[in-house]
């Protein structure tokens, strides 16, 4: 396999470099930054990019905004960088902190090579792109993968999401639902701001889908279009409550 490594610093490629080589057979090439990176990828044609987020002639989002068809696997490489970090998530693209652990790298080049035939990056990238720009916008996108495919959804058509252990379901309108191995707090971390809010432990609702607050139960229930009933424990009812009378 061919990886290519895009990073500024020397010593940082130097040691991604060593534990690559450990997972396998692989050709190896090396960038330091978005000019050499594209050049790179022009010449050396790469299965997969591992690649930094911030260098010193631009950001690894200005390099991907000058490549408009890649045919390669993506793992960014970054720093705490949380506003990029929650951007990448809502991409669905794998991405690695530094510094990089050797085991998380060799799973993450495992899934690449399983996903090698999987040509959605292009796709992936629209939604990381819009995702970077400043307005919470709802239109936006969330990339979301079970076992078998990619599905780009529209943050405006989820109408709840409910923890199923360590998977989190979504329920989008107008489609089947989406069984996805991420658990439900790491998806009240992307969506609350776009105002999802919690209602039970095991409930992420989308408020603009609330069409009626039933009282008749003691903490209430929440009925979503499409006539889904959510239960409100008694723990967020006053919050509940209280958002709802606010919105």
């Amino acid at each position: 396999m061919k990886i290519l490594l895009i990073d500024n610093e020397a010593e940082i490629r130097s040691v991604l470099k060593e534990m690559v080589d450990k997972t396998g057979e692989h050709t190896i090439q090396e960038a330091d930054g978005v000019a050499t990176g594209i050049a790179a990828i022009q010449s050396f044609v790469p299965d997969v990019v591992l690649l930094d987020v911030e260098m010193n002639d631009g950001t690894g989002f200005d390099l991907l905004k000058q490549i408009s068809n890649p045919a390669f696997q993506l793992i960014f490489t970054t720093a705490h960088n949380q506003y990029a970090i929650q951007a990448i998530k809502f991409s669905a693209i794998d991405y690695l902190l530094k510094p990089v652990d050797p085991v998380d790298l060799h799973i993450a080049l495992q899934k690449a090579i399983d996903n090698l035939n999987h040509h959605t990056l292009h796709k992936q990238l629209a939604v990381l792109l819009h995702q970077l720009g400043n307005k919470q916008d709802v239109s936006k996108q969330i990339v979301l993968k079970d076992i078998d495919k990619t599905y780009f959804v529209n943050i405006n058509e989820i109408l709840f999401c409910e923890a199923e252990g360590s998977y989190t379901k979504f329920h989008v309108t107008n489609a089947d639902a989406i069984f996805v191995s991420r658990n439900l707090r790491s998806y009240e971390e992307l969506l609350a701001p776009y105002g999802f809010i919690r209602t039970h432990h095991s409930c992420l609702v989308n408020p603009a889908k609330i069409k009626v607050y039933d009282r008749k139960t003691d903490s209430g229930t929440l009925i979503l279009e499409g006539g889904y009933t959510i239960p409100v424990s008694q723990r967020k009812k006053e919050f509940v409550i209280q958002f709802l009378e606010n919105r």
